[in-house]
């Protein structure tokens, strides 16, 4: 009953991870698309695109947060991993244990972010705060604290997934060079 429990979360949280990195690669997209009509509008018209600064601000902490749970699903996150793989051939029972210590601490730090963030944005919603240069181009600050708040604490979730069902096993990408049947 746990474990199907524990394979109905996984499969959910899968699914929101890849639904907000698809969300993150349209940020991406707009974000191009923007930038772009800036460029055009500045050399063709002599007249920049106002609040590109802003929208590129807001953008980019919203496309790292959109893709961090993702980015840790398929073990993408970047860490230093070359001690625990040369420590995997010797032991690889004590390498296991030390994943699953750092994929606990991880989930605590997403979750204490995720936590931090949250009452920041019901405040953010509530004042309406905003960020920009008021009477050329303003942006609500409540949608990028709603995206880490909630980025954070979909990557806190799968982080402990992979502590209580071990499925973190990355495997050591090899160049062709260095297999043992190369010439």
């Amino acid at each position: 009953m746990l474990k199907h429990a524990v394979a109905g979360l996984s499969r959910v949280a899968n699914a929101l991870a890849i639904t907000a990195n698809a969300l993150g690669t349209l940020v991406v997209l707009a974000l191009v698309i923007i930038l772009n009509v800036d460029v055009i509008a500045r050399g063709v018209f002599s007249a920049p695109l106002r609040g590109t600064y802003e929208m590129v601000q807001f953008s980019v902490v919203m496309i790292v947060f959109l893709q961090l749970a993702d980015v840790v699903r398929v073990d993408r996150l970047t860490r230093s991993d070359g001690f625990l793989n040369l420590l995997h051939h010797r032991r690889p029972g004590l390498t296991a244990n030390l994943r699953r210590i750092i994929n606990a601490i991880s989930a605590i730090f997403m979750a204490l972010i995720a936590y931090v963030t949250f009452p920041e944005f019901l405040h953010m919603w509530d004042t309406q705060d905003y960020f920009g240069v008021p009477g050329l181009f303003t942006l609500p600050w409540w949608p990028v604290k709603l995206v880490i708040a909630c980025g954070t604490a979909l990557a806190s979730l799968i982080f402990f997934l992979k502590v209580i069902t071990a499925q973190d096993r990355p495997q050591l990408i090899r160049a062709p060079e260095h297999d043992e049947g190369a010439p």
